[in-house]
């Protein structure tokens, strides 16, 4: 198991915004992290959910398994594509126009 560090001092990051509600316990412990860091509470709740996200063997496992069905799900759509556009480049130049209807 690793351990679980925070930099002091270390809070800027590009982030997107997620909205959660936290027990008070817990948030009051978050406030005493973030004072004790000197790092804002977006830093520590990162930080806190990389290193539980990292731990979880399961999850880690979940993930890589969905990662490589998304990229065999690519692989899968990728030739089909390219299957139709090279027969549909082929038969271009060579399908006769349909006649018209007026006969003379």
């Amino acid at each position: 198991m690793s351990k679980f560090k925070i930099e002091k001092g270390v809070s800027r990051i590009n982030r997107v915004k997620l909205q959660a509600s936290i027990e008070e316990p817990v948030a009051a412990e978050l406030a005493l992290m973030c004072e004790w860091s000197n790092n804002d509470r977006n830093y520590v709740v990162n930080e806190l959910l990389r290193f539980a996200l990292s731990q979880d063997a399961d999850f880690q496992a979940y993930k890589e398994s969905a990662a490589s069905s998304r990229e065999a799900r690519a692989q899968e759509t990728a030739p089909s594509v390219r299957s139709r556009t090279s027969v549909a480049a082929k038969t271009d130049g060579a399908v006769p126009e349909p006649a018209s209807g007026v006969r003379q």
